[in-house]
This record gives C-alpha cells, structure tokens and sequence, in this order.
C-alpha cells in the first residue's frame, strides 16, 4: 500500500488546493455565492460515546473546523450530551466560535413495540440540541441484514414512525429530514422515493447523502433534483470508490457532480444546512484537516466564502 506521501503526490494533490478542475460554467465569478457550508465532526471520528467514556474528539473537530471558517458544524447530539453533563460544551463551542446548526441520530422505525421508548429518548436528544442554539435533527433509520430485509414487509412502519418522530421533533421546535444512509432501512433509490413520496412533508423533509445516494448506484443530481422543493439538509460528500475513507474522498476527487447540485441547491435558495462529510479512515492518504483543506479550496473555486 502506498504510504501519505506518495498517494497525495499521485492524486496532484497540494494540502489547500483543489485537485481538479471546475468546469468554466461553475469558476469563481464576481457573484459570491449566498450558501454557508459547515462540516460534520464524523471526520475526526467523533461518535457518541460508549458507556462510561468520554470522546474528546470533538474538540479537536471544532479546532479544525473553526481555523478552516466553516460556517457551522452538525455531530452526534449524544456526544453534545456528554460533553454538557460534563460542563464543558458551552466553553468548547464559545472558545472556537463555530456555532451549532445540526446533530445526526437513528431512530427505530421497524418495530412499533418500542416507538413510546424512542420518542423519549429523540425528546432528550433533541432538547441538548435546542440548548445550544441548534435547529435541525438529521434521521437515520436502522441497520438491516440485506440477506433477510424486504423493504415492502416494513413500508407501513418506516412511514408510520418516521412520521410520528417527525411530529414530536416539529413540536420541539426543530426541523428535520430522512437521511438515506449505507445497510439502512431505507437505501436504494427506490426505497428513497417510495418513503419520501408517502411521508407527510409538511414536517418530514428531505435530507440526503449525495455521496452515498452516488455509492448506492443512484443518480444524485436526479435524486436531488426531484426532491429540491422539500430538500432542506445535505451531506456533501464526494465518492470515488478506492480503499480509503470508505470509499469517499474530498469534494472534486470522485464522481459526483458537486457543481450541479449545488447549482440546484443555490437557485432553490437554502442558505445553511449544507455539510460537508467524509468518513473517517485510520491509513488515510490524508488528515481531517489536510481533506477539510482540500474540500474547501474546491468550495473556493466555485465562489463559496467562508468566515475568514
């Protein structure tokens, strides 16, 4: 395997450069674009704390995030609920002034047994998210074995109960969104617009994976471009299909065509709730910050601005 060195060198790559191209029609023009983009802390592998540990990853998440001017950050809200018991995410996030605009959950759609337990647990969750100052809950809905799972066993639950977690999340005063995600429930195209197309979208909105709509073998420029009246979140992220970050990349280093959404995502005018992601990868060709860099010089190029 080739070590750091020698894979950013084959890729073109200089660490706060972009590695390739934008077409004419997308080049930096006089006209800034209105979009602030933040960054997901998934990347510096800040996940929800096992019990009786603490991550303190976020903390170097936000560092990054902060010095690189992204706009706003989204994590686990389990992991803002830790570091609140703790005393010390009021100080974390005054200290890099880098606000609060999402946080990323599952919930279980699939078994209505346990729906009163998972509005409870959703409610406490989305009221650390509300303490500071956060406005949207991304959903997620479960893993499945896809040797076993039918989606059109479970359709009438994943719609009952993405419909009632969505009622309770409106009444909390947040907005949310589905989520399509990799081994989930819902998945693959058509599972996507079986659920959106029947889901009361007046509370339940759209927000999707383009890298991982492009890695499921979905066309991410149709995808969005049919669900853009009820798009309000997004993961950016790129796929380029080698062996690292699970299968991601840097926006403009894979094949998804990030110009073209964004084009959509701009005209439609949405100014937040755009992050970008990319997952995390111990032997990465890259640091967090080394693709935060690259993902942003990208950004640059197309006449995104970020705080300084």
């Amino acid at each position: 395997m080739l070590g750091r060195r020698e894979v950013m060198k084959t890729l073109g790559l200089t660490v706060g450069a972009a590695c390739v191209d934008l077409p004419d029609a997308f080049a930096k023009s006089e006209n800034k674009k209105k979009l602030k983009i933040g960054h997901t802390c998934i990347t510096w592998r800040t996940f929800p704390p096992k019990p009786g540990t603490h991550d303190d990853t976020l903390n170097l998440a936000l560092k990054d995030i902060s010095a690189e001017g992204f706009w706003n950050f989204e994590t686990f809200p389990q992991d803002l609920m830790d570091w609140d018991e703790r005393g010390l995410l009021e100080p974390l996030i005054e200290q890099y002034k880098v606000p609060l605009l999402s946080a990323y959950t599952a919930v279980d759609v699939l078994d209505p047994s346990n729906r009163k337990a998972e509005i409870a647990r959703l409610t406490t969750l989305c009221e650390v998210v509300k303490k500071y100052h956060g406005t949207y809950m991304v959903l997620q809905v479960n893993h499945i074995d896809p040797a076993t799972y039918k989606f059109q066993d479970h359709r009438a639950d994943i719609i009952s109960g993405l419909n009632e977690f969505a009622s309770v999340i409106i009444d909390l005063g947040l907005q949310t969104g589905l989520h399509q995600h990799t081994g989930t429930a819902v998945e693959s195209r058509d599972e996507v617009y079986a659920v959106m197309e029947a889901v009361d979208t007046k509370k339940l909105t759209f927000a999707p994976d383009i890298g991982q709509l492009q890695k499921g073998g979905a066309d991410p420029v149709q995808v969005v471009k049919d669900f853009l009246p009820i798009l309000t979140h997004m993961h950016l992220k790129d796929y380029k299909g080698w062996e690292y970050y699970g299968g991601y990349c840097p926006l403009g280093m894979g094949h998804v065509d990030i110009p073209a959404i964004l084009t959509m995502v701009e005209n439609k005018g949405l100014l937040s709730g755009i992050m970008i992601e990319l997952d995390p990868s111990t032997d990465g060709p890259m640091t967090p910050l080394e693709t935060a860099k690259v993902s942003k010089a990208y950004l640059e190029k197309m006449g995104y601005t970020f705080r300084r």
